[in-house]
Formats: structure tokens, sequence, C-alpha cells
């Protein structure tokens, strides 16, 4: 898919109430599209350590988080980057390549109860495989709401990884409570163990680096748990349960696999079918999940859900990369393989301002700039490129190259207003600004 153009956004809108004011001055869908003139991307603050994502935590400080791949959270207060840091697991991760610290989010209810969710790799943990992704709860000091207390750790599950890359890493709740885990297809190069489409746990493939272990049935998938009940022991479909059935998580009641089903598949399990969906988002307006699905050698992806799915997607990996037989660098082949196609792909050779290779997933623009409202914001690390994306007709999205901000572009995040930010491996964060700005409601999200 080549470069697109984008429509350009009313100059002004004033926010009072409710959401549909939004679109006082903003079509749903606008025909072809042309570059905000207005935008932005300025430096915000640097000085980090390979920083991977950047979070709010929803409970009116507005703080960002900034996790470190080394195994460090710092806060940036606006003003100043906090000289302690607010988390520092180093002792138990190591970063390395695509292993370390890697996901962070906020439990809906943090303001009160303090929790907080990591998703890493174990490297000195004890009892816990090197490799092993880690989803771990954590609650903020009782002195201090600067620091948290290290000590206040409950793993709540554990996944075994193949290989050392693919490990995915976000983790994130969605506005129904859950929380979702983006998991890898356990890494190597086109998914050698068919993680991805592999439901059933008695099905895993096992041999020439392919582990023996339940838990790899969770690979190349999104999963959606409850971290605010357990699971106690007994027989279940849980694949990331502990030897007695029991589990520091629990299932929603409506996850699509839930209870016996015709694939045995792990309970865990909200969609399949993805290679590395190492950063997704939610939208924070419509509630829809965005998940930017890391390519193999060609193409790379946006898979998109809306609120109302029942879960349970197949998003094609490894029959299909994109919207194309896996390989394939015909732009006009079709993958015939039973699946759901991304929104939005592009190629590793169309070239832009530099050689694109991994997408990184980003946002639904909902901040402060009038001329991004409802735009699709996602990146390229190699290239360090920004992507704009609209809806120009029901279904359709379309992109243009917004800006570079230059190569390791890891992630993006948005701050407690909604204006997102990115970030660049190199320890700079960005932020986006606009001249036409509008003025949200007190408690808008």
């Amino acid at each position: 898919m080549s470069d697109r153009t984008l429509p350009l956004r009313s100059t002004s809108c004033r926010f009072v109430t409710a959401i549909a004011a939004v679109f006082c001055a903003l079509p749903l869908y606008a025909g072809t599209v042309v570059i905000p003139p207005d935008v932005t991307v300025d430096p915000l603050v640097g000085g980090f350590n390979e920083p991977l994502a950047a979070r709010e935590a929803r409970d009116g400080s507005g703080r960002l988080f900034v996790v470190e791949q080394n195994g460090v959270i710092r806060i940036f207060d606006g003003a100043q980057v906090l000289p302690v840091p607010f988390l520092d697991i180093s002792g138990i991760t190591t970063a390395a390549g695509e292993r370390g610290l890697l996901g962070l989010d906020f439990h809906p209810d943090f303001a009160n109860n303090g929790l907080f969710y990591v998703d890493f790799t174990a490297d000195g943990l004890a009892g816990v495989p090197t490799g092993t992704t880690v989803i771990a709860e954590y609650q903020v000091s009782a002195g201090n709401p600067n620091v948290a207390d290290p000590n206040s750790r409950r793993i709540l599950l554990t996944i075994r990884q193949d290989f050392s890359n693919h490990n995915g890493g976000n983790v994130l709740f969605g506005p129904d409570g859950y929380l979702y885990i983006g998991m890898g297809d356990g890494g190597s190069g086109n998914d050698p163990c068919n993680r991805a489409q592999t439901l059933d746990p008695d099905q895993i493939v096992t041999g020439g680096g392919c582990l023996n272990d339940p838990t790899v049935a969770l690979l190349g998938k999104m999963l959606r748990i409850d971290v605010d009940n357990i699971t106690p022991p007994g027989a279940n479909n849980l694949c990331g349960a502990n030897p007695d059935g029991s589990a520091e998580y629990a299932i929603p009641a409506d996850n699509p696999f839930i209870g016996p089903d015709p694939d045995n598949a792990c309970d865990e399990v909200w969609a399949y079918g993805l290679r590395n969906p190492f950063r997704f988002s939610f939208d924070r307006a419509a509630g829809d999940l965005w998940i930017g699905d890391v390519g193999q050698d060609i193409w790379e992806e946006i898979d998109f859900e809306p609120l109302v799915t029942l879960g349970g997607i197949n998003y094609g990996w490894k029959p299909c990369e994109g919207t194309h037989p896996r390989g394939n660098p015909n732009s006009a082949s079709v993958c015939s393989f039973a699946s759901e196609f991304p929104v939005m792909e592009y190629a590793h050779s169309d070239m832009g301002m530099g050689f694109r290779c991994s997408i990184t997933g980003g946002y639904r623009y909902r901040g402060s700039v009038a001329s991004l409202w409802g735009g699709y914001l996602f990146g390229d690390f190699c290239s360090g490129e920004i992507f704009l994306a609209e809806e120009t007709a029901p279904g359709t999205w379309e992109f243009v190259v917004l800006a570079d901000i230059g190569s390791s572009l890891t992630s993006f995040g948005e701050t407690e207003q909604g204006d997102l930010v990115a970030v660049r491996q190199d320890g700079q964060l960005f932020i986006f600004n606009g001249d036409t700005e509008i003025i949200l409601a007190d408690g808008f999200e």
C-alpha cells in the first residue's frame, strides 16, 4: 500500500459536554485528504535509557510514566524527570534484543488501590526460566506516590517463550476493565512452532527449539484476563494455570473460548493468528481495539476490532502476511486462508523518508489538536516515519506520512488529556502540537 493523502480538518471546535460534539466540525468521511498544515511533532523530554513505552495513570496527577527496557520505570511530572525511579526491577530482567521490561498499565481504579501491571521477560527471577514472559502486579508504596513498593509483586501469569524474539509485551486495560496482553508467536522466523494458529495445548509442536509446555499455546495471541479475581484449584481450560488448576487471575465470562469448546482452546485467548502485536491501543472515545502487528519480511499490518466484537477473531498469521500469502511481495496477491484482513498495510519496499521494516502501533487521536482528531497515528521503527490515517469511506482507511522523527520509533502513548506522545529508543519523547486546539470538557476521556 502506498502513501495516501489525508483530509484537512476544521479549524476550530469547542467541546463542553458529550462526545457527539466532537463531530460538530469534523465530517465522518472527508474523501481524498491532505496533511494538516498546523501540526508539529516537538521534543517533550529526553534523557531516558532505551524507553519503550509512556503511560499515564488516570489518577489526575498528570504524570507520565516512562518504561525503560532495562527494567526501570521513571516519572516525568511535566517539569522534570524525577531522580528516583518509580520502579526498578533490573535485577530480574535484562534488556537484550527484544527482551526486557516491555509493557505497563495502571488499574482502572489506580487512584484508589495503587495497583499497576508490568510485562517483562525474566532473567534472575527465582523459579522462572530466563526469557519467560511474566505478567506481574505491583502497588504504590504507602508513603510516596512517586515510588512503588518492590516487595508488593504478585505474579499473575508466566508464559514460556520458544525463542528470544517476538515477545509482544504490551499490556493495557480495555474499556471493559479487563487486562489485555499482546503475545508474539514465540520468535525465530516464520513461526516454526505454529503457535499463532494453535489453540489446543494438546496439539502444540515440540522439538527443534519448540518447547513442550502448555503456556506456549498462548503465543501469537491477544489474551484477556480479570485481574480482580482468582481461579480456585480444579479442572479448567486455563493454559497458564498452576498444576492444581489455580491461577492468580480469572477469566471473563464472555471470553470467546471459555469452557468446553470444539478446539479445546485456552480460556485466556481473546484473538489469535498474530505474529508480534508489539503495540496495540484502545480508542479512549469509541473503545475500539487497534493492533499494530509486526510483519515478517514484506508486509506490515494494522488490525482493527470494534468495541462490539465478541472476540475469537483469527488474524491470519502465518498463512497470511497482511492481506497476502506469507512471503508474497505482489501487491495484487490475496491470501485465501479464512481470516480477518487488516484495515491497513504497507510493504517494506514502500520507500518514504527511510527504509520501512517494523510497524509501531499507535492511537486513534483524541487529544487537543483539532486537525488530528479522529485520525489514527502510527509509525515505523526503522524509518522513523509517523503516519496519519483516516477512514475515507466506510471500512476504508488511507494514510499519509505526517512526520519523520528519526529511526527507532518504539512506541506511542497518551497524556492524561489524550495528547499523543511518541517514544524514540535513543531516550527522546515527542509530543504532537497544533495551532487549532480543542477545549475538552472536564473529565472527558
